[in-house]
């Protein structure tokens, strides 16, 4: 699913106008052991079997899940393609969102439209549009989301076309 998923990021990158060489290192890291075993243990059964751990929209609550996927997700969440990347946490936890460049904020909508075909039936404004409330994110950053959403998916999902 890994390798599927990179597929259409690498298609919605095109799309989306991000680099070639972002597009092609997208999620590398979750090829490193310390993602690749706790992902897999926390989406599929041991006989190979899918879990269900995603909602209609796709989305799945991280602190929900084992501790070893929490440790996971915490690398994961490092890559510039995540929100998640561009907030500090303060004394107390409080949450700043920092600016998110523009062509990082592309790979996550190419990254939402690859994860609505390969994950679940739903593109990335319903993605976006159910989770919105989890996010925290800069007022420029959240502009830039809608922005880019209108310009380059005016349809639900584009990567649904001519597969």
């Amino acid at each position: 699913m890994v390798f599927l998923h990179k597929w259409y990021v690498f298609r919605a990158c095109w799309i989306m106008d991000v680099p070639i060489w972002i597009a092609i290192a997208h999620d590398w890291r979750k090829f490193l052991l310390r993602q690749w075993t706790p992902y897999a243990e926390n989406f599929f059964n041991v006989d190979g079997t899918k879990r269900t751990v995603r909602d209609t929209t796709g989305a799945y609550d991280p602190n929900a899940q084992s501790l070893a996927f929490q440790l996971a997700w915490l690398d994961h969440q490092q890559a510039k393609h995540h929100w998640q990347a561009w907030c500090v946490i303060g004394d107390g936890g409080k949450l700043k969102a920092l600016y998110m460049p523009e062509v990082y904020i592309r790979e996550m909508i190419a990254d939402w439209m690859s994860a609505g075909i390969v994950y679940g039936n739903y593109g990335p404004h319903k993605w976006f549009q159910a989770n919105r409330e989890k996010m925290v994110l800069h007022e420029e950053t959240l502009k830039n989301i809608h922005w880019l959403l209108k310009i380059f998916t005016p349809v639900e999902n584009p990567l649904r076309k001519n597969p």
